[in-house]
């Protein structure tokens, strides 16, 4: 491999990463087909191509077959880092166009021949009356993302059609959660919608079916409201434990914070739950959604395949009142007597992390009796001068000094630790030793080898809204620099502000962007099948003789 790569003036670090994704005989594959270091994360097609023409100098022209097919493949893993499961053949054909690739429609036809991606034919509006032809969409996928969204689709259509005769929870469903108990009483599959206030109602069914007997399991993306985490559950860590067929010993399993469910997670997640149990996947399809492929949640709920409920359970006081316009497109100014939010206007980003650390380490714990240690700090980005990685600088040298001994951090030190994309586990440094990093994450013990803690360790006094995403604390500092404006949208604001209990300051250096995200700028559509293949099933059942 080593050898491979300095043939082609690529770097010796690429050899283990190229291993890893290409296989045993990743040597021989580059040789033959030298675009295929594409499949490593963060090579770009400029730096494959200049790879292919040193190692077959004229013949890697930009039309050469290998080189078609490699780059689709990297623009639908480029697609699922922005959420999509598959694109539309057209937009698949204008980006190979934009590559140089000399006829794209005849690459992605050669592509879907050889099967190095899939094609899906997706019907458009209403079934087309007898004789006429029904308009279709052309969607093009990964096989991986295929089987994931297909797979999910099945075990929700299995769950939704298997579940035990209904529990006698009569009793139960005249009091709190009384719809959503009723409804997961006579079905298998239910989602619920809801603010954090409304987390109330599946506390209050889990109770209900605890009372009948009924084994069940909370699980949601954080640790919150004693649930265990979907990934704990899924390996083991946590959770009921498997039967002997591999299903979780549950007969209701209720997850909390579904829209951050990815597809792939969500598949796993289904295919584990035995039949005759009940899923209920609940959450508020405001905030921001899964940071891998899919929107399941918002699939789900469109394809309305099982019954859903919408709660009527207000999240309370002045932030409550603020995040529920910002939901429906609306700033509004809110009456808060006792200063639960508060703007803090700036102009510079200096200025922005002055008053940012200046509101956790003094004002916040003054004017509220909350800790700084209670008080997160949230902002748009990790770059830029007042991004993460700025702020935490700056909060970390007021609120707990120290020369970073150990790959840039002290003990004390609050941190995130990001194990895999998409998921951020707050934790504080404890110490460092020869096994590595040790971290407590609420109780838990965390050693983060040495090798991996600059890729996994963020300080985390400062985090990103989509790293927030899930959890709550009694005070959130929402940081907006000017240089962040074109990256608000309505569902970051609402997921920001959202994070805080008691009281959320806002450092204010947005000027109208931030109404104007919050009025117009909608979270970005991601394109999946998830919708199509359960409209299809639940079809396909109606159409079945009793």
């Amino acid at each position: 491999m080593r050898a491979v790569l300095a043939r082609g003036g690529a770097p010796e670090a690429l050899a283990l990463p190229a291993a890893t994704a290409l296989g045993e005989d990743a040597a021989e594959q580059l040789a033959h087909d030298p675009w295929r270091l594409l499949a490593v994360a963060g090579v770009r097609p400029t730096q494959a191509d200049g790879f292919a023409r040193a190692l077959l100098g004229q013949g890697a022209g930009p039309g050469d077959e290998r080189r078609a097919a490699s780059l689709l493949g990297w623009l639908l893993e480029q697609a699922a880092l922005k959420g999509h499961t598959a694109l539309e053949a057209p937009t698949l054909e204008a980006a190979l166009a934009q590559y140089g690739v000399p006829d794209p429609a005849e690459s992605l036809e050669r592509a879907i021949g050889e099967g190095a991606v899939l094609v899906f034919q997706e019907p458009l509006g209403p079934p087309a009356a007898e004789g006429e032809e029904q308009p279709v969409r052309v969607l093009v996928g990964l096989e991986g993302y295929a089987l994931a969204e297909e797979s999910l689709a099945d075990g929700l259509a299995r769950l939704a059609n298997t579940f035990d005769a209904p529990a006698d929870w009569e009793k139960a469903a005249a009091g709190p959660g009384a719809d959503l108990i009723r409804a997961v009483s006579g079905h298998g599959l239910v989602t619920h919608t809801g603010g954090e206030a409304a987390r109330a109602e599946p506390l209050a069914l889990l109770a209900a079916a605890r009372d009948q007997g009924l084994r069940v399991c909370l699980a949601a993306h954080t640790p919150a409201h004693g649930a265990v985490t979907v990934a704990d559950l899924l390996s083991g860590a946590a959770g009921p434990g498997r039967d002997a067929d591999g299903q979780f010993a549950v007969d209701l399993l209720v997850v909390l914070d579904a829209p951050q469910l990815d597809v792939e997670t969500a598949a796993a997640l289904v295919e584990s739950v035995p039949d005759g149990a009940r899923l209920v996947l609940s959450g508020d399809p405001g905030v921001l959604g899964s940071a891998g492929p899919g929107r399941v949640f918002a699939d789900v709920l469109a394809a309305r395949a099982c019954p859903q409920l919408v709660s009527r359970t207000p999240d309370p006081g002045p932030i409550g009142e603020l995040v529920s316009g910002i939901g429906i497109g609306e700033l509004n100014q809110v009456d808060a007597p006792g200063k639960e939010v508060v703007i803090v206007p700036v102009q510079a980003a200096g200025e922005a992390v002055h008053r940012a650390v200046q509101l956790v380490a003094e004002s916040v714990p003054r004017a509220f009796g909350i800790p700084a240690d209670a008080v997160q700090v949230i902002t748009p980005g990790h770059g830029g001068p007042a991004g993460t990685r700025a702020l935490n600088a700056a909060l970390k040298e007021r609120l707990n000094p120290g020369p970073g001994r150990f790959g840039g951090f002290d003990p004390g030190d609050r941190v995130v630790h990001v194990p895999s994309p998409g998921r951020a586990v707050p934790a504080r440094v404890v110490s460092a030793d020869a096994q590595g990093l040790h971290l407590d994450a609420a109780g838990a013990r965390i050693v983060v080898p040495k090798e991996r803690v600059e890729s996994q360790v963020r300080h985390g006094w400062a985090v990103t809204a989509h790293q927030a995403v899930g959890a709550r604390w009694p005070a959130a500092v929402v940081v907006l620099p000017k240089d962040a404006a074109q990256a608000l949208s309505r569902d970051w604001v609402y997921t920001a502000f959202g994070r805080a209990e008691r009281h959320l300051s806002v450092v204010h250096g947005v000027d109208q962007a931030l109404p104007q995200a919050v009025a117009g700028v909608l979270p970005k559509p991601r394109t999946t099948r998830l919708t199509g293949l359960l409209r299809a099933l639940v079809a396909a059942a109606q159409e079945q003789p009793e």
